[in-house]
């Protein structure tokens, strides 16, 4: 949602920039801008569409030269998507100039009060009422702009991630987040700030990300200066070292983000439980999980609260903790969780998913738990990210960057980290055997491979793909583990190529859904030969006696399925509660190849952003 990017130091700014927003792409935009200084003058140029828009736009009018940039790339909320609401925004006086992610929620009553001052708008945004406010606390405080940023922040309600550049102090820039995510990328007398690490890894590797309510003077040939916004404490800076390589970030050869960390799912699995799980050894070490064992013994429930990809991941180890460790589970929809007033014990145990670790709602969700006295565990993907440093522990996924905003290594690999830690919970608990133990370990170490065994089927998927391409509608059945994969299935169909798609427990077709099911109907049914496989079989000889269209996802060499379905897809067997783990893989695929032929973005779906970071 929105990217930030800016530059400041001896190189040219503009390509740092301009290429920093490219790598900034995924995360779902509208339109973009850039800003430039070169030591007299304010360069700028922005655009609704795209970086490449931009670019051919801005070397077309402007010098582009000068070491001093910002630029951003902008989701909208306030105001519909123009070159006026575009970022960078500046002041009426148009010394300050500013890029903001996030929603300034009380923007209205400050706008109002600001043309009652004399100030006057061009946008329809909240980000030029967030600019004037601070150069109107200059002019009144008399103070220098790291001051006025402050000042002008603890006037405001929301959330910001945001750079501040003024022309009269043209060796800084002041940037500053409260739930949006900034990170200051820290080279040899140079500085770069983005909202992830990805538009400067060719420069440094080292990194300071900012807390919330946290803010920085970023001045050239100087150190940094951080302070609390709220009570101007100095904070000392924490340098880290970036994990993650130029080589994770870019295509590798394949047509889309999305087709590449499909095909990375096998090795990305392998390195979530790599070091984790000691199969000859029979033991599972999660640093997490084992300090604070306790924690998770005494449980009475363990509620689980995610979004979107991540909350279908979440549903699927309600069934898996709960077959194996017998601690009841709830999985909330963080942003229903944070609204309703929920009951929450102290005996509770919150385990928080998000693939960026950045999600508004359920960073949210964390905060209440914590004060309500649950323990909050976090499983998230990015290191350094916002609900990995708010929670009380956690394990990191080690999925990798996924630059596709449709997830798929995300779900894989926290399916794979939740299966860890019921494992472990389950042996700890003794609700499982050290036999079945061992069994369950050596299977789990064996799914990475079955998953490059899916994935062989991609032609016969692009085949299947082709016939149904131009459907308006799709049913997505499953029962068990795998009724969370329907769901999960019918998203990625509906994310990507814009086609209607529902997903269903089987048996709860008979309900409502089969009064849907003609010869235009595609259903695609989830029956592995595991769990209620003979109760899926009679769901599917309904579906054909209605005229629908089935594909069937099958255990390799399935018979009954076969003979029913108007197309099936194999996947390799495996124990029950790790099917999803091999059944989600054909339908990604599917949604692919769908996507593609109709044209669409795979990679930048509309209307989405890879991290949802406001309301």
């Amino acid at each position: 949602m929105c990217g930030i990017v800016g530059y400041i130091g001896h190189r040219e700014a503009y390509p740092v920039v301009l290429n920093g927003l490219k790598r900034l792409e995924y995360r779902g935009y509208d339109s973009a801008g850039i800003a430039i200084y070169d030591g007299s003058n304010l360069k700028f140029s922005k655009t609704k569409g795209k970086v490449a828009d931009l670019q051919l736009k801005m070397e077309s009018e402007i010098n582009t030269s000068g070491t001093i940039g910002i630029g951003h790339t902008r989701w909208a909320t306030h105001g519909v998507p123009n070159d006026v609401n575009s970022h960078p925004h500046f002041s009426n006086s148009g010394e300050l100039v500013i890029i903001h992610n996030g929603i300034i929620e009380n923007y209205d009553p400050l706008k109002k009060e600001l043309i009652k001052r004399g100030y006057t708008f061009k946008s329809d945004t909240d980000t030029e009422v967030l600019v004037n406010l601070i150069e109107d606390v200059q002019k009144k405080e008399g103070v220098k702009l790291g001051k006025a940023v402050q000042i002008a922040l603890n006037q405001t309600i929301g959330a910001y991630a945001i750079a501040v550049f003024d022309k009269k102090k043209p060796d800084e820039i002041v940037v500053a987040r409260l739930g949006s995510p900034l990170a200051i990328g820290v080279g040899e007398n140079e500085f770069f700030i983005a909202s992830d690490a990805s538009p400067f890894l060719e420069f440094t590797k080292e990194a300071i990300y900012l807390e919330d309510g946290e803010m920085a003077v970023i001045r050239t040939h100087k150190e940094i200066k951080i302070r609390k916004i709220h009570d101007d404490s100095l904070v000392d800076p924490y340098v880290q070292e970036l994990q993650m390589n130029l080589e994770q970030i870019e295509k590798g050869g394949y047509e889309h983000f999305m087709l590449k960390e499909i095909y990375e799912q096998p090795d990305a699995i392998r390195d979530t439980f790599r070091g984790r799980m000691l199969v000859n050894e029979g033991i599972i070490r999660m640093a997490g999980v084992d300090d604070n064992i306790d924690k998770f013994l005494n449980a009475k429930r363990i509620i689980i609260v995610a979004c979107g990809t991540s909350w279908h991941a979440g549903l699927v180890a309600e069934y898996i903790f709960e077959e194996l460790a017998r601690v009841p589970v709830e999985v909330e929809y963080a942003s229903e969780f944070r609204y309703r007033n929920p009951v929450i014990d102290k005996d509770d145990v919150v385990i928080a998913i998000s693939q960026s670790g950045e999600t508004a709602d359920t960073m949210a969700a964390i905060k209440m738990a914590k004060e309500q006295g649950a323990f909050v565990f976090g499983v998230c993907n990015v290191v350094g990210s916002s609900i990995s440093r708010e929670t009380h522990a956690g394990a990191y996924t080690h999925a990798g960057p996924e630059i596709g905003v449709a997830s798929t290594k995300a779900f894989t690999t926290q399916i794979t980290v939740l299966t860890l830690m019921a494992l472990q919970l389950a042996k700890r608990k003794g609700k499982i055997s050290t036999s079945d133990f061992h069994k369950y370990l050596v299977e789990l170490e064996s799914i990475p491979n079955k998953v490059t065994l899916a994935l062989k089927s991609n032609e016969h998927i692009e085949e299947v793909a082709a016939i149904y391409k131009n459907t308006k509608n799709c049913l997505y059945l499953g029962r068990g583990f795998n009724f969370p994969v329907a769901l999960e299935g019918a998203l990625k169909l509906k994310e990507i190529s814009y086609i209607h798609a529902e997903g269903y427990p089987a048996a709860e077709m008979k309900h409502g859904p089969i009064a849907l099911i003609d010869e235009e109907m595609p259903v695609v049914v989830i029956a592995t030969k595991k769990g209620h496989y003979e109760k899926v079989v009679s769901n599917i000889q309904e579906i054909k006696s209605r005229s629908g269209k089935i594909i069937g996802i099958v255990t390799e060499g399935d018979v009954d399925v076969r003979d029913l379905a108007d197309h099936v897809i194999e996947v390799p067997e495996t124990i029950e509660f790790l099917t999803p783990l091999l059944t989600t893989i054909p339908l990604q695929l599917l949604s692919y190849h769908i996507a593609v032929m109709l044209g669409k973005n795979v990679d930048q779906p509309r209307n989405l952003a890879k991290s949802v970071t406001v309301e």
